[in-house]
């Protein structure tokens, strides 16, 4: 269980995430945002739709655990998400300001959380029991490390 500076840290971090994300992708032309950051990897661009993707996903996982007894939430694939025509062919601002309303709305919603509602759960196929607490911990992390990748590709 994570207390609350832990989690006022996390809310920062999903705060921090959409500027994050545009400063890694600033500069970037046509063809860099459409390599891989490695070989068999995602491009800069697929990357910037998952986030918004998996994102948006996330935020209504939480809203289905606050609203629902022990829901099981749905999976996707990420992968095939990210191959889909749109991820290709749409520009990475139309996710950028997706991410930046969700991320205000996330932080927003993880700020109202009382003591009690972070341990509230839902059972995932894949993972098994996960709570709250559990996708904060996840989804505050996670774009910093798809940062890290696009990072990666500026420094190659």
């Amino acid at each position: 269980m994570l207390n609350s500076d832990q989690r006022k840290q996390m809310i920062s971090r999903i705060k921090e995430l959409p500027a994050a994300l545009e400063e890694a992708v600033r500069g970037l032309d046509d063809q860099q945002l459409n390599t891989p950051y490695r070989q068999g990897g995602w491009t800069p661009s697929q990357v910037v739709h998952h986030l918004a993707d998996s994102h948006m996903n996330a935020f209504i996982r939480v809203k289905l655990i606050l609203t629902e007894n022990q829901p099981t939430l749905k999976t996707y694939k990420q992968n095939l998400w990210a191959m889909l025509p749109d991820a290709a062919s749409v520009s990475i601002q139309t996710s950028m300001i997706i991410l930046v309303g969700l991320h205000r709305r996330f932080a927003a919603l993880f700020e109202s959380l009382g003591d009690s509602d972070w341990q509230k759960s839902a059972i995932h196929p894949e993972s098994g029991e996960i709570n709250i607490d559990d996708l904060h911990a996840l989804y505050s992390s996670h774009g910093d490390n798809h940062i890290a990748q696009i990072k990666k590709l500026r420094d190659d």
